[in-house]
C-alpha cells in the first residue's frame, strides 16, 4: 500500500502531465501558419516569374533577328551580373544565377526551341558548360565526337554546338582546332568552367584497384592519384560519363569525375577537388554561324597560316604591336598532307568591328597565306561546375 506521501506525488504528476498539450497543439499552429505563409509566397513567386516570362516573350517577339532571340549572351551575362549583385542571402549567387539561367532558357525554348549539340555523352563537363550557356529547357544533344558537334551544326540539324577548346592545365584541344581548318564555322561564344575532380566508387577507397577517366582528367589529377592510390591502375576511357559508369557497375573500380556524375550514377565520394592544378580552367568555344555584335569586352579569335620562311610570322604579329592590341592565346598546328608549314590560333582582345583591330588584320592579311576570324564574342569569366 502507498504511502500519503507516494500518493499526494502521484497525484502532483497525475495533474501535471496535461500540461504539455497546449504546447503541443502551438507547435502544431506554428508550423501550419509557416506551411501557409510558405503557401502565399510560393503562389506570389509563380505569378511574378510567369509575369516576367510573358514581358520577356513580347520583348524577343519583336526582336528581328530571330537568333538573336534564342542567343544573347552579352545580355544574359550581365542579367546574372546583375541579380547575383543584388542577391541579398541567404541563398548563395550561384544559386540565384541558376534560377534566373532556368528562367530565361525556358522562356527562349518557348520562343524558339533551340537544338544545342554537345560531345557527350550527358552529365560530361561539356554537358554541364551546354547547361550553363543554354539552360535545361534548350533540346541539348550529345554526340560521340568533336567533329560530329561541327557537322550536325554545318548541316543545319542544330543552332549551335559546344566543343572544348583549351585547358589551362593540358592546354589546346586537337580535334576542335582541326576542325576548324575544315569547316566554316564560327564562335559566337565562350563558356569557362572551373573544373573539379572526383574520386568515386561504390567500393572503399581502399579496396579500389583500378581508376577509370578520359585521358584529359588523368592527366590533370597524375599527381594527386599517384601520390594517394599508389596501388591502383589507370585506364583511359572515351569519358568521364563512361568511366561512372564503370565504377558503378564493377567493384574495385572508381573514376575520375565530376560531382554530379556522383549523383547521377549513385556513387560515393571517395576524395574530392584531387586536380593538381586548383586553378584547373577548361575554355568551351560555342559554335554557330552568327556574326556577334561588338559589346565592349570582346575577344577574336583567329586562323593565320604564314608564307614558310623566316621572319614570316614575327611580320604579321607586329601588325598588332604596333595597334597595341593585347594577344591572349597563340597555338601552332601543323599542316596535313605534304605542304610545309603551320597554322597558327590566335586570341586578341577587342572585335573585328574595332578600328584598331581592322587597321591590325588589314596589315596581317598582307603577311598571310590564310587569314579566317572564327568569330568575334562576349569575354566570359570562370565559374564553378
Amino acid at each position: 500500500m502507498a504511502s500519503p506521501s507516494e500518493s499526494r506525488n502521484r497525484s502532483k504528476t497525475a495533474k501535471a502531465a496535461p500540461a504539455a498539450k497546449p504546447k503541443a497543439a502551438s507547435s502544431q499552429n506554428a508550423a501550419a501558419q509557416g506551411s501557409a505563409e510558405l503557401r502565399k509566397l510560393d503562389q506570389e513567386i509563380l505569378k511574378l516569374i510567369n509575369k516576367r516570362a510573358s514581358l520577356t516573350i513580347k520583348l524577343l517577339e519583336r526582336v528581328t533577328d530571330r537568333r538573336v532571340a534564342i542567343y544573347d549572351p552579352h545580355d544574359e551575362d550581365a542579367l546574372f551580373k546583375l541579380v547575383e549583385g543584388d542577391n541579398p542571402g541567404p541563398l548563395p549567387g550561384v544559386a540565384v544565377r541558376g534560377v534566373f539561367r532556368q528562367i530565361v532558357s525556358a522562356v527562349r525554348n518557348a520562343t524558339r526551341p533551340q537544338r544545342v549539340c554537345y560531345l557527350g555523352p550527358s552529365f560530361s563537363f561539356t554537358h554541364m558548360a551546354a547547361m550553363e550557356r543554354f539552360g535545361e529547357s534548350a533540346d541539348l544533344i550529345p554526340v560521340n565526337t568533336i567533329a560530329a558537334v561541327f557537322e550536325e551544326v554545318n548541316r543545319g540539324h542544330a543552332d549551335f554546338g559546344l566543343v572544348p577548346i583549351e585547358n589551362s592545365t593540358d592546354g589546346r584541344i586537337i580535334d576542335t582546332l582541326d576542325m576548324f581548318t575544315r569547316l566554316p564555322l564560327r564562335i559566337c561564344g565562350e563558356i569557362q568552367l572551373s573544373i573539379h575532380h572526383y574520386l568515386l566508387s561504390r567500393s572503399p577507397r581502399g579496396q579500389v584497384t583500378e581508376i577509370y577517366s578520359k585521358p584529359q582528367a588523368l592527366s590533370q589529377c597524375r599527381d594527386w592519384l599517384s601520390r594517394n592510390m599508389p596501388q591502383a591502375r589507370l585506364i583511359e576511357v572515351t569519358s568521364t560519363s563512361t568511366a561512372a559508369q564503370i565504377a558503378r557497375d564493377k567493384p574495385g573500380a572508381a573514376a575520375v569525375a565530376s560531382q554530379q556524375a556522383a549523383v547521377e550514377y549513385g556513387l560515393e565520394v571517395l576524395a574530392s577537388s584531387i586536380e593538381d592544378n586548383k586553378e584547373n580552367v577548361t575554355r568551351f568555344a560555342v559554335i554557330g554561324d552568327r556574326l556577334m555584335a561588338p559589346t565592349g569586352n570582346d575577344r577574336t579569335s583567329l586562323l593565320l597560316q604564314t608564307s614558310d620562311k623566316p621572319g614570316a610570322l614575327v611580320g604579321a604579329l607586329e601588325s598588332f604591336r604596333q595597334q597595341k592590341l593585347n594577344l591572349t592565346w597563340i597555338e601552332s598546328f601543323p599542316l596535313r598532307g605534304a605542304e610545309r608549314g603551320y597554322i597558327f590560333f590566335i586570341d586578341l582582345e577587342g572585335h573585328q568591328k574595332d578600328a584598331k583591330v581592322k587597321r591590325a588584320l588589314d596589315e596581317v592579311e598582307k603577311h598571310a597565306v590564310r587569314l579566317e576570324i572564327l568569330g568575334s564574342y562576349p569575354r566570359s569569366e570562370p565559374r564553378d561546375e
